[in-house]
C-alpha cells in the first residue's frame, strides 16, 4: 500500500513540475511576443490618419446592396469620406468623395432616382484645414473609381496615382463607357501612375499598405496601416458599405465579379483578424462619424 501512494504522489509531483514548466514556458513566450509587439510600435514610424467629409449618399434602394431580396423596401444614409494619410516620407490622398461640382448646390437626385447626394465643401478648403494644399499631395490612391470616390481628384494633377492593373485595363476598355458608376473625366488630370499588381507596401516599412480585394471592381483595393497609438487600422474601400453588409456577409448586386469580391471578402475577413486590425467601414455612417471626431488618429 505505502508503495502505491509513492508511487502516486510522484506522479502527482512529475505531473505538477511538467505543468509549471509548460505554464512557464508559455508565459515567457507570450512575455517575449508582447515584448516584440511593443519594440516593433516603438519602430513604426509617426504616421498620421485624417478623415474627411467627402459628401452624404442616401440610397434610396437598399436592396440593391445584396444578391436577393434581402433590405427590401429599406434605404439607408451613407457617408462618402476621404483620407489624408501624413508619412515622414510623403503624404497620401485615399479617395477624394462625391463630385465637387454638388458644392452649393444641396440635395441633387440624379436620373433613375437611385440616390440623393450632396457635398458641402471643396477639398482644398478641406486640406486648409490641416495645413495641406494640393501640393503637398505625393501619391493618391483609389479603393476604386466609382463616382463617389474620385470626385475631386483632378485637383491633384501633380500627384503619383497608385492604380491597380486591373483597374486600369478596365478605365481603359470600352466598358466603362456610358456606366453611370464611373466618371472618368472627374481623375483624367491624373497622369503619373505607379501600376500595381496586388498588395504594396508604399513606404517599405508596413505602416501603410494598400491591399488588393478585388470583386466590387476589377481592381478594388483597401489600405491598411499601422498606427502608433491607435494600432492596426484597416479602411475598408467598398468591400462593405455599412455594417449590417458586414454581419451579413452579402455582396452588392451591382458589383463587377461577385464570385470574386466573395472571395476578397473572406481574405480581407483573414487579413483583419490576423492583424486584429480595427476595419473602418468607410461608407457606414456611425464609423465615419466615429472615427472623424478621434482624428487624426495615429
Amino acid at each position: 500500500m505505502k508503495n502505491i501512494v509513492y508511487i502516486l504522489a510522484t506522479v502527482l509531483l512529475l505531473t505538477s513540475c511538467n505543468d509549471f514548466k509548460k505554464g512557464f514556458e508559455e508565459g515567457m513566450a507570450n512575455a517575449e511576443a508582447e515584448a516584440a509587439q511593443q519594440d516593433s510600435l516603438a519602430n513604426l514610424p509617426e504616421v498620421k490618419l485624417h478623415i474627411f467629409d467627402g459628401g452624404s449618399v442616401l440610397a434610396k434602394q437598399k436592396v440593391m446592396f445584396s444578391e436577393g431580396d434581402r433590405y427590401e423596401g429599406e434605404s439607408i444614409q451613407l457617408a462618402a469620406p476621404f483620407y489624408i494619410i501624413q508619412h515622414p516620407e510623403g503624404t497620401l490622398l485615399w479617395d477624394t468623395g462625391l463630385p465637387e461640382g454638388l458644392v452649393g448646390q444641396g440635395d441633387v437626385t440624379p436620373e433613375g432616382d437611385a440616390f440623393t447626394i450632396s457635398r458641402s465643401e471643396k477639398i482644398v478648403d478641406q486640406l486648409k484645414s490641416v495645413g495641406l494644399t494640393p501640393a503637398d499631395i505625393d501619391m493618391i490612391a483609389f479603393s476604386h473609381v466609382h463616382f463617389d470616390h474620385t470626385g475631386a481628384a483632378n485637383n491633384f494633377p501633380n500627384a503619383k496615382w497608385l492604380v491597380q492593373q486591373t483597374e486600369l485595363d478596365f478605365i481603359n476598355s470600352d466598358a466603362i463607357k456610358g456606366n453611370a458608376f464611373y466618371a472618368p473625366d472627374s481623375f483624367s488630370e491624373l497622369k503619373d501612375t505607379q501600376v500595381l499588381n496586388g498588395d504594396f507596401d508604399i513606404f517599405n516599412d508596413g505602416s501603410v499598405v494598400v491591399k488588393s480585394f478585388p470583386g466590387h471592381t476589377a481592381g478594388h483595393q483597401a489600405l491598411f496601416l499601422s498606427l502608433k497609438e491607435s494600432g492596426p487600422t484597416l479602411l475598408s474601400g467598398d468591400t462593405y458599405h455599412f455594417e449590417q453588409n458586414r454581419e451579413d456577409a452579402v455582396v452588392p448586386q451591382f458589383n463587377y465579379d461577385i464570385p470574386e469580391s466573395k472571395q476578397s471578402i473572406e481574405e480581407f475577413e483573414a487579413f483583419a483578424k490576423a492583424k486584429n486590425a480595427t476595419v473602418i467601414i468607410q461608407h457606414d455612417l456611425d464609423d465615419f462619424k466615429n472615427t472623424v471626431a478621434k482624428t487624426p488618429l495615429k
